[in-house]
Order: C-alpha cells, then structure tokens, then sequence
C-alpha cells in the first residue's frame, strides 16, 4: 500500500513539473513600455533687437582678413579728428575724372577740409574707380558714386557706412558745376553727408533752394560740355540710370 502511494506521489509530482514547464518561455530582452512623458514647451527667448551698427560690425567681422579693402577703423566718434588728420597728410585738390564720354576736370575746396579729406581717401583706397553714374536728372544734376558691383556694398560695410558732418560755407553755392555731397533727407537733423555718393550741377538754373542743405564742396573748371552729354545719354526704361553705364576713374593730379 506504502509502495502504491509513493508511485501515485512520483507521477503527480512529474505531472505538476510538466505543466509548469509547458507554461515556462525562454527569458528574452526585457520588453520596456514607452513612457509618456509630458511634452515641455520650450519658451520663446527674447533676442534684443540688434542696431544697425552691431548688424555692420558682426558682418565685417565674418570677412576673412584677405577680403579686407581697408585697414583704417572710421566710425561716428571718430569720424572728424580722422579726416582732419588725414587732410593735413593729403592736401590735393585737383582731381581729373574720366569717363568715356571726355574728361572733366574738378577743383576740391579746403575750405570744406572734412569732404575734401574724405573724397581724397575713398579715391586712394579705390572706392570710387568701382562706381558708375547712376543717377541722371537731365537739365539737373548727375550723380555717381554707385553700381551694381558686390564691392561697392563691401567698402560701405567695412568702412561702417560713416558719415560728414556738414560744411556750409557762404558763398560757396549750388551753381553750374558744383560738386556736392548726397544725404538722407528722412531721420538726419543734422544734415550729415553720405561721402560714398555726389551730384555735379549741370543745370544754371537758380538751385538755392540747395544751399544749406547739401554741403559743396568743389568745382568743376573744365569739362562742362562733358557734363551736358552725361545728362543726355540714354536711360534704361523708366528708370534713371544709363541704359549704358557710364563709369568713373579718378586720377589725383595735385
């Protein structure tokens, strides 16, 4: 009886071992449930508004130092005592500027020593020899100091866009043959320069209107019938710029 218990006991234990292991899987990798993490906004960071002289000056920085035109640092604050300096190194005033339509000759005043510095510089550095007459208002003036060339934005960048202060001198007028400065007319009380660019007078119409607000600050002596065909070539459309460009060189004679 003892030995029929024990082998009933034998095959329930097998039985119950088997079951188990029916039941039993392989261990694999332990299988992860994604958690659902709550999203997190990022917050918008306020970026203060950069001034145009910090947008200049991270712009010239990103030039690499081979691309630099100039090496001289001009700026508002140090814009006067620059060119007074600089003058007293560059004292010419006789300019012959050439273009393919003749030649004219000019005569820079020192009694307006911060334009007739700052001409003479862009000049030397080769600012101007990069530009066209963009600008013809026939019976007028013609302006120049401008073209579509990459480098000409490049010399205004690296040379911080800077600008004169005016020098209105009496006497010294907008008459036929006057060279002049350019300025903004919007947000400049003070009546400040744009030195890249300058009109000629061609026309002897009365343009007092002129005076005390764009400072003059030469002459032409020679070339007037020059002028005269600048304002008369040809515009592209509607526009006021040469259908053909007529372009600047300037030559320093003394």
């Amino acid at each position: 009886m003892q030995v029929l218990f024990n082998k009933y006991r034998i095959i329930y234990y097998l039985l119950v071992i088997a079951f188990l292991c029916t039941n039993c899987t392989t261990p694999t990798k332990k299988e992860t449930k994604p958690v659902n993490k709550p999203i997190v906004k990022k917050q918008a960071v306020r970026v203060p508004k950069k001034t145009l002289q910090e947008i200049k000056d991270s712009l010239l920085a990103t030039l690499p130092k081979k691309k630099l035109i100039v090496k001289d640092v001009i700026n508002h604050k140090n814009v006067r005592s620059f060119f007074l300096e600089y003058g007293r190194k560059n004292p010419e005033t006789k300019l012959l500027l050439k273009t393919r339509l003749g030649n004219i000759h000019i005569t820079l005043y020192k009694e307006t020593p911060l334009h007739r510095a700052s001409f003479i510089y862009l000049i030397k550095n080769g600012y101007y020899n990069k530009t066209c007459f963009h600008r013809i208002v026939k019976d007028f003036i013609i302006q120049g100091g401008w073209s579509e060339k990459p480098i000409v934005d490049t010399y205004r960048i690296q040379l911080n866009n800077y600008k004169l202060p005016p020098e209105f001198r009496k006497g010294v007028i907008h008459k036929r043959g006057a060279l002049s400065a350019t300025r903004r007319w919007v947000n400049n009380p003070g009546k400040k320069s744009s030195p890249f660019e300058f009109f000629i007078m061609q026309t002897s119409v009365d343009c007092s209107h002129l005076n005390n607000e764009h400072t003059v600050f030469g002459q032409v002596t020679k070339g007037f019938h020059v002028i005269d065909k600048i304002a008369n070539v040809k515009l592209d459309g509607n526009t006021e710029w040469p259908e053909v460009d007529v372009d600047i060189e300037f030559e320093i004679l003394k």
